[in-house]
């Protein structure tokens, strides 16, 4: 079934319960959610799907170690609450989706006696806490073991390590998984359509209608609804704004800058964790689709879309990777950058929130604005998209429908591509293909893959797994407009390597011509 611009615009004309702004996790999660309760959904997103903070994660799916070691130190409850969320919400994102998402390991070297024991302890608390959804257990490692695991990393003064585990996610094709279910299930999902303002009821103030701009064609809609949910991350305080100019900002926006390196310089499967930096920080060195992903840093920013990273955020992750790889990178080495924006929550009192982000709680809240009846999930990570969407429709069913919250259905709801026992059939159909491509397609469109066997399945570029087949498979059932959308988000390749990104436009640059 098509998934494409012109079929959602011609769904515009159906009547709608709910309006979703924003097309990343969180947007997503709340569409396929609401959807499965029964209702009619519209979502709109200004730009592509996750084409801001979602596409721009350091791509793990966690609990978040430095957030247990805060909740023990601090005695905080809140981070541990969150932990154990995240934790337990862990393994439902890899199940229903297993060929976006699955199992990594991270090793943490230590270089006293001490370190060795703390952070046994506290990988063993991390297992307890996730509980009977714990991927796998952690354990204590020698030098020689961890050589084994990690060839690349340097022992020097290393007494031993600490092995444990967490998941591995394509973030921008996993939020396109929720959406194109959330679709399948009746809902309209519409990118690159930018919302305009709200129009309120005369009496009530609440917000009645939606009015928004097909970016692409320039036409303009105003769409009835019932009820409206801003989920557009660091970027909420300007729809809440729009809802009501009374209201106060509840954002901070914190930077995570990220660099990308070939995969000889961190060969094998095996993630490390550095624990802990100068400044208090942890940084990834991450095996990711034959590169390796070195993240991230968290800093106070500026809101905007698509930040460009600092000559400085470079010099510090490059600094980071080699005091811990024996070969060591240089500027010349890095393949491609990115930055994503975190959506920090301040407390809703304390405007003057101090400027440490790294102490902010990832945890969300949803707020229902009293006069526009505007609900906005707020703050969070992707991986309690799940929850932070169930929390926001309990929510509005309670306070702005006004009536008793329907059981959430996404927990064992499989997503689009996600059926793994169609796999050995996909790879016998598919066996002239070579390796690289077979498994380029799976862990790209799953299931749905056996569609683009249908097509032309020649190279497009000699050094890269993409078939000429996937072009059309793009428009037709992806929503893609321009090549950003598939080099940055769909393949993902210009956050890996912008230089052979571009090689790819070159070539086909005609595929997207207007």
């Amino acid at each position: 079934m098509a998934f494409n611009r012109a079929d959602q615009i011609k769904k515009l004309s159906e009547p709608f319960d709910l309006c979703i702004i924003g097309g990343g996790a969180t947007g997503a999660g709340v569409a396929l959610d609401a959807t499965l309760r029964g209702y009619r959904v519209l979502l709109i997103e200004k730009g592509d799907f996750a084409s801001q903070t979602s596409s721009k994660s350091t791509k793990l799916v966690h609990g978040g170690v430095r957030y247990l070691e805060q909740a023990v130190k601090k005695l905080d409850w809140q981070q541990f609450k969150m932990v154990y969320k995240a934790l337990h919400e862990r393994k439902i994102l890899l199940q229903n989706a297993p060929f976006l998402a699955h199992p990594l390991a991270l090793l943490t070297p230590c270089y006293t006696w001490f370190d060795r024991v703390y952070y046994r302890i506290g990988m063993w608390l991390y297992d307890q806490i996730a509980g009977h959804t714990n991927l796998e257990p952690s354990r204590g490692l020698g030098p020689k073991q961890m050589r084994e695991l990690s060839p690349a990393i340097s022992l020097e003064h290393v007494r031993g390590g600490v092995l444990y585990y967490d998941g591995q996610l394509n973030d921008a094709r996993y939020a396109l998984a929720i959406l194109q279910s959330a679709e399948a299930a009746g809902a309209c999902v519409l990118n690159y359509a930018e919302l305009t303002s709200f129009v309120h009821s005369p009496k009530s103030l609440k917000v009645k209608e939606v009015c928004f701009q097909d970016v692409i064609s320039g036409e303009a809609y105003q769409i009835a609804v019932k009820a409206v949910v801003n989920a557009t991350g660091p970027f909420t305080d300007a729809i809440r704004a729009m809802a009501n100019p009374k209201l106060k900002p509840r954002m901070k926006v914190s930077r995570g800058a990220h660099i990308v390196l070939p995969a000889t310089f961190w060969p094998g499967k095996t993630a490390l964790l550095i624990p802990k930096t100068d400044d208090g920080r942890v940084i990834f060195v991450i095996p990711w689709r034959n590169y390796v992903l070195v993240g991230t840093t968290d800093e106070p920013d500026t809101l905007r879309e698509n930040p460009p990273i600092l000559s400085e955020e470079i010099d510090y992750l490059l600094d980071y990777f080699n005091r811990y790889a024996s070969g060591k990178a240089s500027r010349s080495d890095v393949t491609s950058t990115f930055v994503g924006q975190r959506p920090l929550l301040q407390a809703a009192l304390d405007a003057a929130m101090a400027s440490d982000t790294k102490s902010l709680v990832r945890d969300h809240e949803v707020e229902v604005d009293g006069r526009s009846k505007l609900v906005s999930i707020m703050g969070g990570k992707w991986t309690t998209y799940r929850v932070m969407a169930a929390d926001t429709m309990d929510v509005l069913e309670r306070e702005v429908l006004n009536q008793v919250p329907q059981p959430c259905l996404t927990a064992n709801h499989v997503l689009s591509g996600g059926n793994e026992s169609l796999r050995e059939q996909f790879l016998q159909d598919a066996s002239t293909l070579s390796e690289s491509t077979q498994q380029h397609l799976w862990e790209t469109y799953g299931s749905n893959s056996f569609a683009l066997l249908q097509g032309d399945t020649q190279l497009l570029h000699p050094d890269l797994p993409y078939i000429q087949s996937e072009i059309d498979y793009l428009k037709q059932h992806e929503m893609v407009t321009c090549w950003d959308d598939v080099l940055l988000r769909r393949w993902g390749i210009a956050l890996r390597n912008q230089g052979l990104s571009e090689e790819i436009k070159a070539i086909k640059k005609e595929a997207f011509a207007s």
